[in-house]
């Protein structure tokens, strides 16, 4: 945009028009609503309906201004946020026209003729646009005598979302979000005329996973939080900018919090991000750090028993028991995917340094060697301007998701996905089992004329998806062919043989971009912080001689000091400790039923001579666990993530003073107490030194190149399995929080029809999946998918599918109908009786 004094003749630049707001010539591009033009010069039109990341709706008509086109005035003011410029449009708002300050002031009026004098107790009170423009645009007096329109409140939308609806002013934005962002219309104007508004279908509960967002951009107090309702005022807050702890998405947040505790979390504005949205894990679910059970003292064990103890004792205790396990027969450290940069940082170079070994794995999940190859050699080092972004994604003409569900594993992924398809220029392909709500949000987009198919699913057996990948449909294959196309795949790949290779096969052949994208948000900075058995900090290859020398020369050590062979990776370790080859461990939070064989990581447990765990709340670790030492949540800590752009996402201390210490430190404090110096003190600290190493220049590791292996073949009685974690789920980091947990998805055995046939059951019974391990069982869900294929939540409620099957993706397991009193919505270890009731969130350190 130009502004242009009146002196100065000149052409209009191309692909704009020129007019004049309040008496100002301005050049705009055109298309461009007349409000946007208004705002970037400075001028304020005031609104409720519009919002620029939504569809122009002309609602609310608070946005009234005088337009005269061609030299002739229109007969009504017109509404800015739904008009775009022309070339020589004159317009006045408020601020010139009496005209259009009178319109603006009849509009408020009749908004206010039945809203509530709610605004003592109202949650949007002190930061209400109503409010705001009430005083600033409105009538000091209301002609309006007789009695106000009342409805019964509040009415809840959802567990999480109550409404207020005589507040409502219709301005549709909480409408527009869910159908246009989400893609989950399930809130909607109902009635007609002066009875209107806004509700829910009677059977279609408000069920989606960004419904907080609806709280955040309602203009008045009409939609507002469960959890929050009543529970502070705005004054009365502090605010704080962070990043999201949740996932590999990077979103900015706002914590606002009073006396030491966290009220409520928002969506922080990053156009390059999450532009203006979170998801509700990201927005609810915080309290896990005030939790009742939350370890705030040292404790080591005892006579069997584990008791609180200072610092001094339990560092002591720590350190005498690792350094007798360093030096009997070593030690292995499991940090977990929940850590910042500067905490992962610490613990590669306490393995390192303190342990002397490389025998460290981040990957507290279902990982493989192969997967291994692949983060050395096509993901560590990737940074914003090397590899795939989210701006990347938008404007891709073609995005190929592979063993990946973005709703479920990276939500605001899964938007920005949406956002593209919607905007009809990406074409979006799921390589997956079966249509899930998220695939059939970004390939079918509903407009006002009707559903538009903008992508396809790629149906495939669970496993088959190397073999898919190679056998691309036609269309699939040309439209990633197109320059700028991206491949995106998961972490669920690592379950699958062959299938990293043939992505990186694939992307040759087609030359489409890769972007890998984990589920947990410290997954990506602890790859470049060298939290595996192969690197070393920096993208350092262990084996590498010179790596190894800029390493040792940073941290101040002898040539030679580093161990120089590859390390074990997680499962490796959990074998070596149960076999009674390693003598000790070191855990940051890993929870036993993440990992891909739970009863290994428990006898592991047992079988380790020493254990040392550092984490927020009681695990199946902590029973077993020899010192445990508490570190501090997101929110009393500094540091930063690394989403899975590579993009660096700094956050300072939102609650100062609780004494909890982060992990870095207390590795620090440890790593001195065994007579070695990691200078980890602080996040900074650790942050300095990391960047002090940089990122290695020399030879990478090469590609994987595995066959691609094709799915298994199921026997009578059998299927294939296919499993991936829910959004919403029994992770930890969501304790405390009954109001999320209520929109989380339902918990069924997915099955085509044939299947459901031959095993002889029907929607809505329950089904038994049973291995040699346990079994689990759920009710029936019928859908459109392979035959021979059942497809259950990887931890939700009580389908804990590690834990009870001791399997994952892609492997074969037993079907049978479960009638009468013989089975429950349960999972059984072992076939015995299974286990009733709601489920407990785990106790564990990961989400």
């Amino acid at each position: 945009m130009t502004l242009a004094p009146e002196s100065e003749a000149r052409p209009v630049p191309e692909g704009h028009v020129r007019l004049t707001i309040d008496g100002i010539e301005v050049d705009a591009p055109k298309g461009e609503l007349l409000i946007r033009t208004a705002e970037r010069m400075g001028i304020t039109i005031p609104r409720f309906c519009d919002h620029p990341l939504l569809d122009p709706a002309g609602a609310c008509r608070q946005c009234l201004v005088e337009v005269e086109m061609n030299g002739r005035p229109m007969p009504k003011p017109q509404a800015s946020c739904t008009m775009t410029v022309a070339d020589g449009m004159v317009v006045k708002t408020q601020n010139s026209s009496p005209v259009a300050d009178k319109a603006q002031q009849g509009v408020m009026e009749l908004l206010l003729i039945n809203h509530p004098l709610d605004c003592p107790i109202c949650d949007k009170g002190g930061e209400c646009p109503l409010q705001n423009q009430a005083l600033k645009h409105g009538r000091a007096e209301s002609r309006f005598h007789d009695t106000k329109r009342a409805f019964a409140k509040p009415v809840p939308i959802s567990s999480q979302v109550l409404l207020d609806r005589e507040r409502c002013v219709l301005c549709q934005r909480c409408t527009r979000f869910s159908k246009q962002i989400a893609g989950d219309p399930f809130i909607e104007l109902l009635e007609r005329g002066a009875l209107q508004q806004i509700g829910i279908g009677e059977q279609q509960p408000f069920q989606s996973y960004f419904s907080g967002n609806t709280i955040q951009i309602c203009p008045v107090g009409a939609l507002t939080s469960a959890a929050y309702r009543f529970r502070s005022r705005p004054f009365d807050l502090v605010s704080t900018p962070g990043q999201c702890e949740h996932c590999a998405s990077g979103c900015a947040t706002r914590t606002d919090w009073r006396r030491g505790k966290v009220m409520r979390r928002l969506a922080g504005d990053d156009p390059e991000v999450n532009e203006e949205w979170i998801c509700d894990k990201g927005r609810f679910a915080f309290r896990y750090a005030n939790a009742a059970d939350r370890i705030t003292r040292p404790q080591i064990r005892v006579d069997g028993e584990l008791r609180e103890a200072s610092w001094t004792e339990a560092l002591q205790a720590a350190a005498k028991g690792l350094t007798a396990a360093r030096d009997a027969r070593g030690v292995g450290v499991l940090p977990g995917g929940r850590l910042t940069v500067e905490d992962a940082y610490a613990y590669s170079k306490f393995a390192r340094v303190a342990l002397r070994t490389n025998d460290i794995d981040h990957r507290a999940r279902p990982h493989s060697a192969e997967e291994l190859r692949f983060l050395e050699s096509a993901v560590v080092g990737v940074t914003p301007e090397t590899g795939v972004t989210y701006g990347d994604l938008e404007s891709a003409p073609a995005v190929l998701c592979v063993a990946f569900e973005p709703e479920e594993e990276s939500p605001i992924v899964f938007l920005r996905l949406r956002k593209a398809a919607r905007q009809g220029t990406t074409q979006v392909f799921h390589v997956a089992p079966r249509t899930s709500p998220g695939v059939e949000k970004t390939t079918v987009i509903t407009h006002a004329g009707g559903p538009v198919r903008t992508g396809s699913l790629v149906e495939c057996v669970p496993g088959g998806e190397a073999a898919a990948l190679r056998e691309l449909p036609s269309e699939v294959d040309e439209a990633i062919r197109q320059q700028g196309a991206v491949l995106v795949v998961g972490e669920r790949a690592a379950e699958v043989p062959g299938l990293l290779s043939e992505v990186l096969r694939t992307a040759q052949r087609t030359g489409a971009q890769v972007a890998w994208i984990p589920r947990r948000a410290g997954e990506r900075g602890a790859v470049e912080a060298g939290a595996l058995p192969t690197l070393l900090p920096g993208a350092r290859p262990v084996v590498d001689d010179h790596a190894r020398s800029d390493v040792e020369r940073t941290w101040g050590m002898a040539p030679g000091s580093l161990p120089a062979s590859a390390g074990r990776d997680l499962t490796e370790i959990l074998t070596a400790a149960a076999s009674g080859e390693l003598s000790g461990l070191v855990l940051g939070g890993v929870d036993p039923d993440d990992l891909p064989d739970p009863a290994l990581a428990r006898k592991a447990l047992e079988s380790a001579d020493f254990v040392v765990s550092l984490e927020l709340r009681p695990s199946a670790v902590t029973e077993r666990a020899d010192v445990v030492l508490p570190i501090a949540p997101s929110a009393e800590k500094n540091g930063s993530y690394l989403n899975w752009e590579g993009r660096r996402r700094e956050f300072a201390t939102t609650i100062d003073g609780t004494g909890a210490l982060p992990d870095c430190r207390v590795l620090d404090t440890l790593a001195v107490e065994m007579d070695a110096d990691l200078f980890t003190q602080s996040p900074a600290a650790a942050a300095a030194e990391l960047d002090r190493l940089g990122t290695h220049t020399g030879a990478r590791t090469p590609f994987p190149d595995e066959a691609a292996a094709h799915a298994p073949r199921p026997g009578p009685g059998q299927a294939v399995l296919g499993t991936w974690r829910q959004l919403l789920d029994n992770g930890s980091l969501q304790a405390d929080e009954p109001n999320l947990a209520g929109t989380a998805r339902n918990r069924v055995a997915i099955v085509s029809p044939e299947t459901a046939k031959r095993v002889e059951i029907s929607s809505g019974q329950r089904l038994e999946i049973r291995t040699e391990r346990g079994r689990i069982v759920l009710p029936v869900e019928i859908a459109d998918m392979p035959d021979d294929v059942v497809w259950v939540p990887t931890d939700s409620g009580q389908a804990r599918v590690h834990q009870a099957l001791g399997a994952g993706h892609g492997a074969l397991v037993d079907l049978a109908p479960v009638t009468g009193d013989a089975g429950s919505n349960g999972y059984s270890p072992n076939g015995r009786t299974s286990v009733n009731g709601n489920s407990a969130h785990h106790r564990g350190g990961n989400a």
